[in-house]
């Protein structure tokens, strides 16, 4: 007894040893922990302001800093390997993208007869080899999901071969629910049916995975979020894509859900854009599928099975179609630069439609000029946005805008989740990229480039339409808001490099 209670007191002492060298000394294993992320952080070579912004929330939100970073905010080893994956892809397509050259030259030139200067952002994405520009495909405006879901379910129900779906947010409501019915229906017939969805963004529809396996529905959740990948959360798949037989597609801000058909049973009227697209440029649609499906370790499949579409004898339509591809493993954030480039080619107007508004400097800095410069810049936002903070941080951006002549409406109908450009009535952009650093360098975005007069005309008509439903925001109606108000704007500002 003496004996085991010599050691129990030996023990005690021992510990308590440990314990008072530990709360001496604890700041030792913290700093350089703290040293080694600021060091990590500086040199992944961010912006400035972002790695500033990163230090400063380490600093002085003691741990839970830590926290934040390690799940929002390191993109080292992450980006390093999308851009394995990315080079791994591309190599396999290059080659055919080399004996397409002397088409792709061809059709340029036919652009730079046909829109000028504006044919840079062809040009720009050729030469990048983000996307081939095509001509002759038929284009057609979407407004809002009554518009979109019956051309996309009546697409579908005439597929032969395949549906590809790839969403951001695939809901099992009514309008998710009569989708994935219709999808087995075709699957029964034969038709060869795979869905992406974004885990984070479609996190219910893991409950329908029985569903799909029984009815031979390939589903892959991009990217699940679990406790041991919770750093994935922050790279998500915003794009909406549908790819039907090889010769349609899809792709715009609307994704699978009943919130983006104004039918009365949601309170808040949601505007929103897509287009249709038929014809050669849905064959780059289809090649970015297959590149996700097998990032998202889908069963893999070849595209020589019967999914690129091949030149019919007649022309499908008149519209010179590409697209801005950019993920968190893109060497640039090409559907920026390709923005930037068609804003600078402007000569007489830029229409934009986006809900969330906080531009690189980049982006800032080009849209005042084009309107220093004599171009006519009109920026739709929603007025009353879904997040408070962004809301804010948006207002933040808006004055040097207003003083440089941008002007500037706040959509009071509902909620303004369309993704538009307009420039000179000759070239559209039509995409998933909201205008904000989120949409730029880390989702997966697309936007559609597409040169139709009939189109444009149709994109500058209803930007005509919604500005009947907004206020206009000039420089003394800024100033005259709350100080209060102008100092949360300031003050969300300052969270913007991590939003």
């Amino acid at each position: 007894m003496i004996i085991h209670s010599l050691r129990m007191d030996g023990i005690v002492q021992t510990l308590h040893q440990i314990g008072a060298f530990i709360y001496q000394w604890y700041w030792i294993p913290l700093l350089l922990v703290y040293v080694a992320i600021i060091v990590t952080i500086l040199i992944e070579n961010r912006n400035p302001t972002k790695t500033i912004a990163w230090i400063m929330v380490i600093v002085f939100v003691p741990v839970i800093g830590i926290l934040i970073y390690y799940f929002f905010g390191q993109k080292f080893k992450k980006i390093k390997i999308f851009r394995i994956q990315n080079r791994e892809k591309h190599i396999r397509l290059l080659r055919v993208w080399d004996r397409l050259d002397p088409i792709m030259d061809h059709n340029l030139e036919v652009l730079k007869q046909s829109i000028g200067p504006l044919s840079r952002v062809f040009a720009f994405l050729k030469n990048q080899r983000i996307a081939p520009p095509s001509l002759h495909n038929h284009v057609e405006l979407l407004i809002n999901g009554e518009k979109k879901f019956p051309e996309l379910f009546r697409a579908i129900r005439e597929a032969t071969h395949h549906v590809h779906l790839e969403y951001y947010i695939f809901d099992p409501d009514d309008t998710g629910l009569a989708l994935i019915a219709l999808l087995e229906e075709r699957a029964s017939a034969g038709v060869t049916v795979r869905v992406i969805a974004d885990a984070f963004g479609s996190p219910k529809l893991r409950r329908q995975r029985k569903r799909f396996a029984k009815a031979g529905i390939e589903f892959i959740p991009f990217m699940p979020v679990t406790f041991t990948s919770l750093a994935n959360g922050n790279y998500r798949n915003h794009r909406k894509i549908a790819v039907i037989d090889g010769h349609t597609a899809f792709v715009g801000g609307i994704n699978i859900s009943d919130r983006y058909t104004n039918n009365g049973r949601y309170p808040l009227y949601w505007r929103d854009t897509a287009v249709k697209i038929q014809g050669d440029a849905v064959n780059v649609l289809q090649a970015h599928f297959w590149m996700n499906w097998h990032l998202a370790e889908g069963r893999p499949f070849n595209l020589r099975d019967g999914y690129f579409h091949t030149t019919p004898a007649r022309p499908v339509g008149g519209a010179a179609v590409s697209f801005a591809f950019s993920d968190p493993g893109s060497n640039a954030p090409y559907n920026m630069e390709a923005m930037l480039i068609g804003i600078a080619e402007a000569e007489h107007t830029v229409s934009i439609c986006t809900p969330y508004f906080i531009p690189s400097e980049e982006l800032s800095t080009t849209l005042q000029l084009a309107a220093a410069s004599g171009v006519r810049v009109e920026l739709m936002l929603p007025a009353q946005s879904d997040s408070y903070i962004v809301q804010h941080a948006s207002f933040s951006f808006l004055k040097p805008l207003l003083e440089r002549g941008v002007i500037v409406y706040l959509y009071e109908k509902g909620f303004l989740h369309a993704k538009t450009i307009c420039i000179d009535g000759r070239l559209a952009y039509i995409g998933t990229v909201n205008l904000d650093i989120r949409s730029f360098y880390i989702n997966f975005e697309v936007s559609a480039v597409i040169n139709d007069l009939g189109l444009c005309s149709q994109l500058d008509a209803q930007f005509e339409k919604d500005k009947a439903d907004s206020t206009l925001m000039t420089r003394d109606v800024w100033m005259q808001r709350p100080r209060w108000k102008r100092g949360m704007d300031s003050l969300c500002r300052l969270l913007t490099p991590l939003l």
